[in-house]
């Protein structure tokens, strides 16, 4: 988007040249990108971390713990018997999309009794992600009914254990009765590109909210 030059005090200009520069005068000053906070959410073990850390262009912050023999009672290890850690608090990580724009990622605690934390993480994100393992659809159940009730927009994106799923996208829609504007897409935790791909869907989605709400104002006006 190219700008039209705007007064400055001195009598130089503004203007904006290319994505992620601002022109003064004759000098040229690198713009920050935008910070845009995204949320990645989903049951215990559906691959929150794994999906944070493909992606992430800094060393992934995370708060695991080990899975200790009275968690290991209450958590269903059955599908995923070789997890030996899991988030207590938050996953955190980020990737710049463009000169303009730049994803900070926030992975919610899986298991219920963490619940308790979600409101904090959650507070200004743009969208959410919804991760699903198709052998345990109850478990993102609490995950999408947070994002309908707060009406937070979100995609949800069923996780390729072992490069397949159990159900098709319709079948997953309509297990989770999720509106037909809330994509549903499958992709692989443990690629970059693929992670990538779905988090550009989200962001797609968040902006488009965006963009409506500005247009509704501006009809106020």
């Amino acid at each position: 988007m190219v700008c039209a030059p705007s007064p400055t005090p001195g009598g130089s200009s503004v203007k904006a040249d290319t994505p992620g520069t601002v022109a003064v005068g004759d000098d040229e000053f690198q713009q920050p990108p935008l910070p845009v906070k995204m949320v990645i959410a989903g049951g215990f073990g559906v691959g929150k971390t794994t999906t944070v850390a493909s992606i992430s262009e800094i060393e992934p912050l995370t708060t695991e713990a080990s899975i200790t023999t009275v968690a290991a009672g209450v958590d269903d290890l059955s599908h995923t018997p070789e997890k030996t850690t899991t988030t207590v608090a938050m996953d955190f990580g980020c990737i710049t999309i463009d000169p303009t724009l730049k994803l900070y990622l926030f992975g919610t605690p899986g298991q219920e009794r963490f619940g308790f934390m979600w409101d904090d993480i959650v507070e200004g994100a743009l969208g959410g992600l919804v991760i699903v393992d198709t052998r345990r659809l109850d478990d993102c159940y609490a995950a999408v009914d947070y994002f309908e009730h707060r009406d937070i927009p979100f995609a949800v994106a069923l996780n390729a254990f072992d490069g397949k799923v159990e159900y098709g996208l319709d079948e997953v829609r309509w297990a989770l009765d999720v509106s037909d504007h809330v994509p549903v897409t499958v992709f692989d935790a443990r690629e970059r590109g693929s992670v990538r791909d779905t988090l550009l869907v989200v962001l797609e989605l968040a902006l488009a909210r965006v963009e409506e709400a500005e247009a509704r104002a501006a009809t106020e006006l």
